[in-house]
């Protein structure tokens, strides 16, 4: 006789309170395992309710537009019972035993960060089986989990909590904010769970298998994957996308001490120090310099390079260093630290060039990042290595044509929207479609306050290799929506190539300059001049519209700036 099975919702992480916008199936009709029941939408994803047996619907206890949560009750399923057998069990095997079971795929991907799903994604949309092995609890990879998603939930509380105290010029005044780390710990670790959650949902979806565990290459078409619960098992491929991403540099010089972080480290906010040593003035390390600033640090930075942000013109990070004196008690650049200590009293720091050691609550080690190609074996499959980097040609194979490599493994720069693109790349590669990784120019964004965005050629990059450009400039101070917004400090800047007048680089610094930056972007792509993007019309008042009036400035046609002369 048929058993009856309750049907609840699962949990959903934050979401409650869904409602239902599909009913696939009616009562009386039969449904197999997985198969989906009925269809939720929360504000980030669709999101089905699949059936975890197969059986015959008997009841449908929900409706278009009803609010469901984790634990609703939806449905009734009615379930045949197994039979029962009532022979004897077989006698116990004493023969070896069986091999390590095996799977087999058409496209196995090694990561689960950006480059990773994504590439997983579009090969199962391809029609493609796919496995996809991630080493972490969830899908994402360091950028949704401990790198771009979570420092930017900190990075906007950080720019709220500062603007607020800005307000007080304009006459609004609040009291002085207090800050309750566990609240932004569980604000930040929401934002994430929120992706998390959807990614894993697009997996089950789009039927991707996903194997949480570590993969090594065991030959040139499988791998060996320890699992978390301590098995291994082996995944045989017919193509394989690596997309192992890459890890932070660990300073030989630092002890192993709690108060000592990487980036990971900073982001679980510990505490708040009163004194943090930033070690390296790149993206991570100002980002990370600007979120503990807003919640009380005092702050240092010590850089090896002659500059902070090397690679960004001086003209833009001129602006941003005026804007953040009131971070740092110091910054030292061209200079390292020699040694450190662990004291009761803090982290004892000393620096080339100083006499004394100075002490610090928090030091974060933020001198770049490393590839993760050396520990997958790699030479077992025959894919060679240089410095830990593999190399691929415009299809993203390695020197073996199955094996694709992605993202941070293939190279600078480091950057999840590069290795989103290289992993569609690389899946229509693997699964027969034409196609190539042939980006002119990939954009750059520091999240700090202000932002810094830059693109393809650098008025710096253009001096020192003697290539003929003109430079066009539209500060801030004459946009009316910046003055509005308190932001007439920023900077809009466009190069042209000299002969063709084409644009061939772009640098933003202001608030939103992440956000501007696609346009100058796309401009580089599609072979724009300065005409196409001065006879754009961008909507006013924007801070948007400073592209236009750069390329109207650079032909001499800006009225919103003073007369150069007649054209």
């Amino acid at each position: 006789m048929p058993e009856t099975l309750d049907i609840r919702v699962p949990d959903l992480g934050d979401y409650a309170d869904v409602p239902v916008i599909e009913i696939p199936v009616a009562p009386g009709q039969p449904v197999a395992k997985d198969q989906t029941l009925l269809v939720v939408e929360s504000d980030k994803a669709t999101l089905d309710i699949p059936s975890p047996t197969a059986g015959r619907l008997v009841e449908m206890l929900v409706g278009l537009g009803d609010a469901v949560s984790a634990g609703t009750l939806v449905a009734r399923l009615a379930v045949e019972a197994p039979e029962v057998r009532t022979e004897p069990a077989p006698a116990p095997a004493t023969a070896a035993p069986p091999p390590k079971p095996q799977a087999g795929c058409d496209l196995l991907v090694i990561g689960g960060g950006p480059g990773g799903y994504s590439a997983a994604f579009r090969a199962a949309d391809l029609g493609q089986r796919v496995i996809l092995v991630e080493r972490d609890a969830t899908l994402g990879g360091v950028c949704l989990n401990v790198g771009c998603i979570p420092s930017k939930a900190l990075l906007h509380v950080a720019a709220v909590t500062e603007e607020a105290v800005r307000l007080a010029a304009h006459g609004i005044s609040f009291g002085a904010p207090t800050v309750d780390l566990e609240k932004l710990r569980s604000f930040k670790a929401g934002t994430v769970r929120r992706l998390t959650d959807g990614l894993a949902q697009m997996a089950r979806q789009r039927k991707v298998e996903v194997i949480r565990g570590t993969a090594r290459f065991t030959g040139p078409s499988a791998v060996s994957v320890a699992l978390h619960g301590g098995n291994t098992r082996d995944v045989t491929f017919a193509s394989a996308i690596v997309a192992a991403g890459s890890s932070p540099v660990a300073l030989a010089m630092l002890p192993d001490d709690p108060r000592i972080v990487d980036s990971t480290g900073a982001l679980e906010l510990p505490f708040v120090p009163r004194r943090l040593l930033v070690i390296g003035g790149g993206i991570i390390g100002l980002e990370m310099a600007t979120v503990y600033s807003a919640l009380g640090a005092r702050v240092d930075v010590v850089e090896r390079l002659p500059n902070l942000l090397e690679g960004v013109d001086r003209d833009l990070v001129a602006v941003w260093t005026k804007r953040n004196a009131h971070r740092f008690d110091r910054i030292r650049t061209g200079t390292e630290v020699m040694a450190a200590e662990a004291t009761p009293e803090g982290i004892a720091v000393s620096i080339a060039g100083e006499a004394e050691p100075q002490t610090y609550d928090l030091v974060l080690q933020a001198a770049g990042r490393r590839p993760n190609g050396a520990n997958l074996g790699l030479d077992a499959a025959g894919v060679v290595l240089d410095g830990g980097f593999v190399p691929v040609d415009a299809q993203m194979r390695t020197n073996v044509p199955h094996i694709l490599a992605i993202g941070d493994l293939v190279g600078q720069p480091m950057l999840a929207h590069k290795a989103v693109h290289q992993g569609h790349v690389a899946a229509e590669v693997a699964a027969g479609h034409k196609a190539g990784f042939d980006a002119a120019v990939i954009p750059s964004v520091a999240y700090t306050d202000p932002e810094i965005a830059w693109v393809g050629l650098t008025e710096t990059a253009a001096k020192a290799s003697g290539r003929a450009v003109e430079v066009a400039r539209f500060p801030w101070a004459a946009s009316g929506r910046a003055i509005a917004n308190g932001a007439d400090y920023g900077l809009t800047k466009l190069l042209f190539d000299a002969q063709t007048k084409r644009v061939v680089g772009g640098a933003i610094v202001g608030p939103s300059a992440g956000d501007m930056i696609g346009e100058v972007a796309l401009g580089i792509e599609m072979g724009a001049d300065a005409t196409d993007i001065a006879r754009t019309i961008h909507p006013h008042p924007t801070l948007g519209e400073t592209i236009g009036l750069a390329a109207e400035a650079g032909l001499g046609l800006c009225t919103d700036l003073p007369p150069v002369g007649r054209r």
